[in-house]
């Protein structure tokens, strides 16, 4: 141990025990025993005030464990360093295979995610739980590499008797938050730690060039990435002529406008669909384009123009015709069976139900999820989950008939009926719903007595086979003739 850390454990134990060394590193100096003290950093001693602060207490509290391993195998796949990873190691490998080495990288939270290094020292490592899916926030960990350049947002070195955990005093840590240039967020942090023995002046440069380099490499697939997507859905986007519209990221950055300027360079909160209102009072409409986005943004001054209920037509079509934000659509065949189920049970349907109304014993809710994502792109923020179900108020002619039926004049009620809903449709709900509005029309036209009504019923291609209604209207016509 060099004298450096000998003097560093000395005015950790005198600030812990309540006093306050402030003598300088490489002057003489005492607290009144005759020792010499390495003087604390500033940033050092505000951190362990920190962790005061937060309950930490340096020789009971340990970071907790908070990830189980499959947890953790699933956050490296789904964080964005996933990708930066290949590169950190290729910069960090060498310093990962030395003796009494470790390399760490974390998320922005500080989970620790990925730890490399020999064997003995990750065994060591163990005792202080330097281990994947540990949590080396400074609330949880006080002083430490990882927990403190992420608080501090910048690169930070930790001797060993600087760190507030006693069972962390044997390392040496230097570590480098990692940013994403495009967004400006925090993504993670990396370090290289040490045992103190092995402690080496040229680790934090080493770890900030390999913060830099994946920071410039996240930066470049984030712009990469934005590039695609404007690709792939500005036309729709900027479909609507004359209309003021943006697409924004599901992070709210605003990859385009139209035109530029309407809105904000960030979403102020996190995007989600249906209206919204700016900073400034102007109202928005949000509608996803995908399920992880992005967002198309439509936007006027006009509060009562920011939401749309949708338009769909069933009666007599194969295909449902559906209006949506001033566009019409012709679903297919399963998605017209889809949106008449939704429009059915406006409470919401679970995956299991529609398994049953659309598919039948061999439908698996796998496939009613992947049609609903696909489903989702035409119906964008008025497809809701957990139920599925229509947001924001749908019209359907089939809905609107049922309803008259009661009421309205038998020749209107025909005027709307141009045939059966979704004639072609197998679905078991569907035709339930077929059936049953399909039989209460035409209860309605044999109980009116009206013979114009029964011949336009049993003239038309959904009547011409109804016995019944041609002998009502034959005995009808024989009335008359009497």
């Amino acid at each position: 141990m060099d004298d450096l850390t000998r003097r560093l454990g000395r005015a950790r134990e005198d600030a812990f025990a309540g006093a306050l060394p402030d003598t300088p590193a490489d002057a003489p100096g005492s607290t009144g025993s005759g020792r010499r003290v390495a003087r604390v950093r500033p940033e050092v001693r505000a951190s362990w005030d920190r962790a005061r602060l937060q309950g930490v207490h340096p020789d009971r509290s340990l970071p907790p464990v908070e990830l189980p391993g499959d947890r953790v195998r699933g956050l490296r796949r789904a964080h964005p360093l996933a990708s930066v990873w290949p590169t950190l190691l290729g910069t960090l490998g060498d310093a990962a295979g030395q003796p009494g080495h470790l390399v760490f990288v974390s998320d922005e939270s500080g989970h620790l995610l990925w730890v490399m290094g020999d064997r003995s020292t990750r065994r060591l490592a163990e005792q202080a739980n330097l281990v994947p899916g540990a949590l080396w926030s400074e609330d949880h960990a006080g002083t430490s590499g990882v927990g403190t350049a992420l608080a501090l947002g910048r690169p930070f070195l930790v001797r060993g008797p600087e760190h507030f955990l006693s069972v962390a005093t044997g390392f040496t840590c230097s570590a480098a938050p990692i940013r994403n240039p495009v967004t400006g967020e925090t993504v993670g942090a990396v370090d290289v730690t040490c045992a103190a023995r092995y402690a080496n002046a040229l680790s934090l440069p080493l770890v900030t060039a390999a913060a830099r380099l994946a920071e410039a490499l996240l930066g470049e697939r984030t712009r990469q990435q934005d590039e695609l997507m404007r690709m792939r859905y500005l036309d729709h986007v900027i479909r609507h002529k004359g209309i003021k519209s943006a697409l924004v990221s599901a992070d709210g950055r605003v990859l385009h406008a139209s035109p530029d300027g309407g809105l904000p360079r960030r979403w102020p909160w996190p995007p989600r669909e249906g209206p919204a209102r700016l900073p400034d009072g102007r109202h928005v409409l949000f509608e996803r384009l995908a399920p992880a986005g992005p967002f198309a943004v439509r936007y006027t001054d006009d509060p009562s123009g920011t939401e749309e209920s949708l338009q769909a037509r069933v009666l007599g079509r194969d295909r449902a015709l559906l209006r949506i934000n001033g566009v019409e659509h012709e679903l297919s065949a399963r998605h017209s069976d889809l949106l008449v189920l939704l429009a059915a049970h406006p409470a919401g349907l679970t995956a299991d139900a529609i398994v049953r109304e659309a598919y039948g014993p061999g439908g698996k809710p796998v496939t009613v999820r992947a049609e609903m994502t696909r489903l989702r792109r035409v119906l964008g923020y008025h497809l809701g989950s957990d139920p599925y179900r229509l947001l924001g108020g749908a019209e359907a002619d089939f809905l609107a008939l049922d309803a008259d039926l009661a009421g309205a004049p038998v020749g209107e009620l025909l005027d709307r009926y141009p045939g059966p809903l979704l004639p072609s449709s197998r679905s078991a709900g569907v035709a339930a719903l077929r059936d049953r509005l399909h039989r209460r029309l035409r209860e309605k036209v044999l109980s009116h007595g009206d013979v114009d009504a029964l011949t336009r019923w049993v003239t038309s291609p959904h009547g011409r086979d109804d016995t019944l209604a041609r002998q009502v209207l034959a005995s009808l016509g024989e009335g008359h003739r009497r």
